[in-house]
């Protein structure tokens, strides 16, 4: 048993396995911890930042298995290569934090402590500038605006004038009947001047006889439904 226990480690000392597993646990939980801190947007899931942990010591996990003998690397190759994964990641930046862990995971596991460790810590550091900072922000002032309004050429009219005075480009979307003729419902795309310009906008509408239904959308583009 002593003989098979000193083969089995003959390459690669216990310790300095133990320390690749801590190394790439401390590090991945720091680029799951990075995520959780800066995510933005609806579909938040637990599986997946547990997954970049776990990932993270499956990746160290192989290399250290794999070392530096091709016929193990092979054969690793041909198992994963049975394992079909499905997940289907709505947003390419949680692909980005899961090929992060699964390389710190690989440099943990070769023993390039430091390319861990920097690497780490310049990938969390980036991510939280672009979280504080502007960069890759559209700032449009979007939206979309319903309204019913009785048929006539008079109220449809003062509809495309209060339109053509409040925003920056507007255009019709929808247009179905609702009382048999008698009334119409419409649905434009705005693009306003200045977010605050939504509400000049619903009040001036507000003035028209006869209308009904008056909604407006905020269109936010950071937002994930």
């Amino acid at each position: 048993m002593q003989t098979l226990l000193n083969y089995g480690f003959e390459q690669l000392e216990w310790q300095v396995a133990l320390l690749s597993f801590l190394l790439a646990f401390l590090l991945s939980t720091g680029v799951a911890w990075t995520y959780e801190r800066t995510f933005q947007g609806l579909s938040y899931s637990r599986g997946l930042v547990q997954s970049m942990i776990l990932g993270s010591i499956v990746s160290c996990l192989l290399m250290i298995a794999i070392g530096d003998n091709i016929a193990r690397g092979i054969g690793i190759v041909g198992s994963l290569a049975i394992i079909r994964f499905r997940t289907n990641l709505r947003d390419p930046r949680d692909l980005i934090f899961l090929f992060a862990s699964l390389g710190i995971g690989v440099a943990s596991g070769v023993q390039s402590y430091s390319t861990a460790v920097i690497g780490c810590f310049v990938f969390c550091t980036v991510v939280y500038l672009l979280y504080i900072s502007p960069f890759g922000t559209r700032r449009k002032h979007d939206g979309l605006v319903r309204f019913q309004l009785p048929a006539g050429l008079q109220t449809t009219d003062r509809a495309t004038q209060i339109l053509q005075e409040v925003t920056k480009h507007f255009v019709m979307v929808t247009m179905r009947d609702v009382a048999q003729g008698r009334a119409f419902e419409y649905a434009y795309q705005v693009k306003l001047h200045q977010s605050k310009d939504n509400e000049t906008l619903v009040r001036e509408l507000e003035q028209i006889d006869g209308i009904r239904g008056l909604t407006y959308t905020n269109q936010a583009v950071t937002v994930e439904i």
